[in-house]
């Protein structure tokens, strides 16, 4: 039955929006997967979508799906650029990969107007002032 399948729990793997600069030197917000494990995580797959209300208007952005193939141990790579106008969305990251041959997924969720900057950490790993969810 459905209710005896116990789903394998995702652990040490994060996704953040970091505050950087460009190679202009304007500053911008990108979102990168992070994987804290000892080993490499394979066949990454991730859906990015917005949804909420701006303006009293109900709003839902495209969604966009990233291939990101293997990441190292201890690594980090990135997923998209973020625009500040959908901060004031909820922005979900829903992220899939394999572990010793086993399918992981698991749903990261930016709350509407959570990343801000009285929000921002230092992001293990990457270095950089940002939004975390682990």
């Amino acid at each position: 039955m459905k209710k005896d399948i116990i789903p394998p729990v995702v652990e040490d793997v994060g996704v953040a929006v970091v505050k950087e600069k460009n190679k202009e030197g304007e500053e911008e917000w990108n979102v990168y997967l992070l994987n804290f494990k000892k080993e490499a995580i394979e066949g990454v797959l991730v859906s990015s979508t917005g949804y909420g209300e701006l303006n009293g208007e109900k709003r839902k952005t495209s969604t966009l799906r990233h291939f990101l193939d293997t990441v190292a141990p201890r690594a980090y790579k990135k997923i998209e650029p973020i625009h500040e106008e959908v901060f004031g969305l909820s922005n979900e990251y829903w992220v899939s990969f394999f572990l010793h041959k086993t399918m992981f997924d698991k749903q990261y969720v930016f709350l509407a107007e959570s990343i801000c900057e009285t929000n921002l950490i230092n992001i293990p790993l990457i270095n950089k002032k940002g939004v975390l969810i682990k």
